[in-house]
């Protein structure tokens, strides 16, 4: 995973609410296991009509916000049913950091898990945000200090857990996690019993 620091760049406002997972990656979508190649169908309905042409309209079919890193969206984002292709599908599109009201918890926890930065603000300051996003300035988002600059000498601070900041500041996934405890865990490997395979298969045929 990728390493989360600051990120600099324009923001697509999608003003939105209750944006679940099947609106962002549908279900014809979700047969791979792999995470990328799924930036393509990211909003898929939205994004194109019945013959699969662009529609013009969507916010991420125009420039300069077909390569925006930092979506602004209404309250709830990520509701519906848990598909890890959700976040899969935003990063690999190229979007590093959601600011919203508020995240469907399932969704806000694997946005974590995939380098994503979801940010919950007040609706006065997604507004806000928003409003700058339309007329194309950027904003930057500064994890280790918590801010979003917006040029104005007024920047927004949002929480964060610790724990998750440190993974993001890292590029801790969870298996990054589990490999911080080697050590540890091939000490308690060396300490375990040999285990008798063949006393085991005894034991399992006289249970038949």
């Amino acid at each position: 995973m990728q390493k989360f620091d600051k990120l600099e760049g324009i923001a697509a406002p999608m003003d939105i609410i209750n944006i679940d997972t099947d609106m962002i990656i549908p279900k014809q979508f979700l047969k791979t296991i792999k995470r990328t190649g799924l930036g393509s169908a990211l909003f898929y309905e939205m994004r194109y009509d019945e013959k699969g042409n662009a529609i013009k309209s969507f916010i991420l079919n125009n420039a300069p916000f077909n390569k925006a890193k930092i979506l602004i969206s209404g309250k709830n984002f990520g509701c519906g049913s848990s598909r890890e292709h959700a976040p899969w599908a935003l990063l690999d599109f190229g979007i590093k950091c959601i600011i919203a009201e508020s995240f469907a918890d399932i969704f806000y926890n694997n946005c974590f898990k995939n380098g994503i930065l979801p940010i919950v603000l007040p609706e006065n300051q997604v507004k806000e945000l928003s409003e700058a996003a339309k007329k194309n300035k950027e904003i930057e988002i500064d994890l280790i200090d918590q801010k979003i600059h917006k040029g104005d000498n007024r920047p927004f601070d949002f929480e964060i857990e610790s724990f998750r900041k440190e993974c993001l500041l890292n590029g801790y996934d969870d298996i990054a996690l589990t490999l911080k405890k080697d050590a540890k865990i091939n000490e308690v490997n060396e300490k375990l019993p040999e285990i008798n395979l063949n006393h085991v298969k005894e034991i399992k045929e006289e249970e038949e």
